[in-house]
């Protein structure tokens, strides 16, 4: 689906797009002309390329997903940035990170912004609607004004979301120190997937906004640079959220682990005094065990009155000696 609209100081129109001339007729409007295709067909999005001079390869990167990324082409500006969100997966009930690409193309009184897929895209949708509501500066300024909103409003979204796995950390952090259990560790691994495909995604964001910062875009004018400088900022800090926050998830994972093997060093530990307890006591059940048929005189005792008490005292008085010496030692 394509929809155009036309804006300035106090007056927008909107356009009807249902060929290439309605294009051209938006594009050579006074003006600023902006047209959002939202997953638009492969017709649609070879109109949108004819009337504004696109490379195929631009639209490409749009469909195939590609990192985000600054490119200069003829006459214009290619910016491709990606939104990010926790939603629920399509194979399981835990959310997982899931991004979807904008391609910005800007040109001198234009803006051109495509959405591969059939959802309505909130960062693209709400300065739309400011647009159409004329609100705010947005009708005051050029393009890449218009651009800069949306990218703003996309990495806003970053912080909503790493809000959301901080506080998930945090949870993860106080359960390790209560409990060992093998969901902890399976949920912390999730985290850590969640961070290394959000950091897929900011890495090449923020290389993405420097150059439109820095000025190297001809679609960017000098007076609206310092709002992406101001964007690139907020990039800045998201990066070294992220990688705090993968910080946080391996030190919640070392302690984890850390008290499983305590846990496990302990059962040891009682087991090993068990053991220790029993190999005397087994020794001499084993000699006096033996088969000696009829020569007791090889074990005196043997014929005793009070061998057999005096043997069960004596297993029990070692048992109360080893006892005793493993408390004092710590080991109970």
């Amino acid at each position: 689906m394509i929809s155009a609209i036309v804006y300035d100081v106090g007056r927008v129109e909107r356009y009807t797009i249902e060929s290439e001339a309605d294009l051209r007729e938006a594009r050579e409007a006074p003006g600023t002309t902006w047209v959002r295709a939202s997953a638009p067909t492969m017709a649609e999005q070879q109109r949108v390329a004819d009337a504004f001079g696109l490379h195929p390869l631009e639209m490409e990167d749009v469909r195939d997903d590609v990192r985000p990324k600054t490119e200069e082409f003829e006459g214009h500006t290619f910016v491709l940035v990606k939104t990010a969100a926790l939603e629920r997966g399509e194979a399981t009930i835990d959310e997982e990170i899931r991004t979807q690409p904008i391609g910005l193309f800007l040109g001198e009184d234009w803006l051109v912004t495509v959405t591969a897929e059939d959802r309505q895209v909130s960062v693209v949708s709400d300065v739309w609607q400011s647009v159409e509501n004329q609100e705010g500066r947005t009708l005051k300024q050029g393009p890449d004004f218009a651009a800069y909103r949306v990218i703003d409003r996309t990495v806003a979204e970053y912080f909503t979301l790493l809000d959301t796995v901080g506080d998930t950390i945090e949870e993860l952090e106080e359960t390790v120190l209560t409990t060992a259990e093998e969901a902890v560790m399976e949920d912390l691994n999730a985290v850590r997937r969640d961070l290394l495909s959000f950091r897929k995604v900011v890495w090449p964001m923020r290389e993405a906004v420097g150059t439109l910062a820095r000025g190297d875009a001809e679609g960017v004018r000098e007076e609206t640079e310092k709002y992406y400088r101001d964007v690139y900022d907020h990039l800045v800090e998201i990066v070294d959220l992220t990688e705090t926050y993968r910080d946080l998830t391996r030190g919640a994972r070392d302690i984890y682990l850390n008290i499983l093997s305590q846990s496990t060093n302990e059962v040891m530990k009682r087991l090993t005094v068990v053991a220790t307890i029993f190999i005397p006591l087994t020794f001499v059940v084993g000699v006096y065990g033996m088969n000696f048929g009829d020569h007791a005189t090889n074990l005196p005792e043997l014929t005793w009155p009070y061998a057999y008490p005096a043997v069960v005292v004596g297993m029990a008085l070692v048992t109360a000696i080893l006892l005793a010496h493993f408390r004092r030692e710590g080991w109970m």
